[in-house]
């Protein structure tokens, strides 16, 4: 079946957080949701179970947990049992209830910044302390400071390492080896590797997404994954997500901390919607894949010729761009006032994700090509008007 990605579906009166949160005229493409339509045989599985007309509590079938094993071992090569799945309702009550059960507060928490901002609500939500080891900009994309990370892992009161992966917002697919340097360095000091594999299925041609679990059993016992397919297939709104841990310890700590924290019962369509989409969403998703990164194509090259002075730190898996705009001298935060009240146009300031963004934007690229044109039109629009007041 063939998808059309550039139709426009009107989502303003929809209760979209996306878009009802902006004010009328205002372009958004700030929060990560994409504004395309589900993969068919979702919208049909959701059909069925609502065709039934009743919407208890919800027991989660081995059909799911199928689902799950069977995706992640096609796609990934990552070996899962049923008893290393603990679901929930999203992947952020996950890492707070995994901090929850595997930290105490005072502990440190370590994360490479700029980084997705809930990781920073989580840390301070079960009272750690946050440590950074930031990463370096090079060139056109990001590089990890292994020196600075292990010295700041070595710290005993770091206890967990946050791994984004693909990194929101830097855009790096971390490889293999840089993955076992991180892994390795953990398990030398003792540090449980939490990997947050929600963009996991978002990665474009040339690169390859490698489970952290998949580097070796040292790597599995010593590592927690995060996934859903909310993000993938455009379904978060249905909040349902898996933790994945084989140490049976660990698991069981976390297991607990899900039902203390009240976040282990599901609804009816979430999982309904992930048995369809790992089952039947693979050509939906490869389509997607393949016109996303027509976007990102799209947008390197408006920039080049139109907006050189604004470079894009480029671009492995998500779809979320980063753009250097500091050439602006103003702070992100006010930049990111000044496009929805100047240009029309909504996007997320740098440092949203930490120190480290100061003077970046995060633009979302999941949506019609129509849209993202006239987003960089009013983007370049404003950028002009500035260089105009400055004349």
């Amino acid at each position: 079946m063939q998808y059309d990605f550039d139709e426009i579906v009107p989502r303003r009166g929809s209760c979209s957080c996306k878009w009802d949160n902006a004010p009328e005229g205002v372009l958004p493409l700030w929060v990560a949701d994409m504004d395309f339509k589900v993969a068919q045989p979702i919208v049909d599985a959701m059909q069925k179970r609502l065709d039934h007309g009743i919407f208890g509590y919800t027991r989660v079938p081995d059909e799911y947990y199928e689902a799950v094993i069977n995706w992640f071992d096609r796609r990934h090569g990552l070996r899962i049992e049923k008893e290393w799945i603990v679901y929930t309702i999203g992947v952020v009550p996950a890492i707070s209830a995994i901090l929850r059960a595997m930290t105490v507060p005072g502990d440190k928490v370590l994360l490479q910044g700029p980084v997705y901002n809930c990781f920073y609500s989580c840390i301070r939500n079960s009272g750690c302390e946050l440590v950074s080891s930031s990463l370096k900009r090079t060139g056109d994309t990001y590089v990890i400071d292994f020196d600075d990370f292990e010295a700041k892992a070595s710290d005993p009161l770091v206890k967990v390492f946050l791994l984004c992966n693909p990194h929101n917002p830097a855009g790096r697919v971390w490889t293999k080896e840089e993955l076992r340097r991180l892994g390795e360095i953990c398990m030398k000091h003792n540090v449980l590797v939490v990997a947050d594999g929600i963009h996991c299925e978002l990665v474009f041609p040339g690169h390859e997404y490698t489970p952290f679990a998949s580097l070796g059993e040292d790597f599995y016992e010593n590592s927690v994954t995060c996934v859903s397919a909310s993000k993938t297939f455009n379904i978060a709104g249905l909040q349902i997500a898996n933790i994945i841990a084989r140490n049976p310890e660990i698991r069981a700590r976390i297991d607990k901390a899900i039902n203390v924290n009240e976040v282990c019962d599901v609804n009816p369509f979430g999982v309904v919607a992930t048995i369809a989409a790992y089952n039947e969403g693979g050509e939906w998703l490869d389509q997607l894949i393949a016109y996303l990164k027509g976007n990102y194509d799209y947008m390197r090259e408006y920039c080049a010729e139109h907006l050189p002075d604004f470079p894009l730190v480029r671009l492995e898996g998500t779809y979320l761009a980063w753009m250097d705009c500091s050439k602006l001298g103003m702070s992100s935060e006010k930049l990111e006032e000044d496009l929805v009240e100047k240009a029309g146009l909504w996007l997320n300031a740098g440092t949203m994700y930490g120190a480290e963004g100061e003077g970046y934007q995060r633009w979302n690229l999941a949506c019609p090509r129509s849209v993202l044109t006239e987003a960089l039109e009013r983007f370049r629009k404003y950028v002009s008007s500035q260089v105009l007041r400055e004349c």
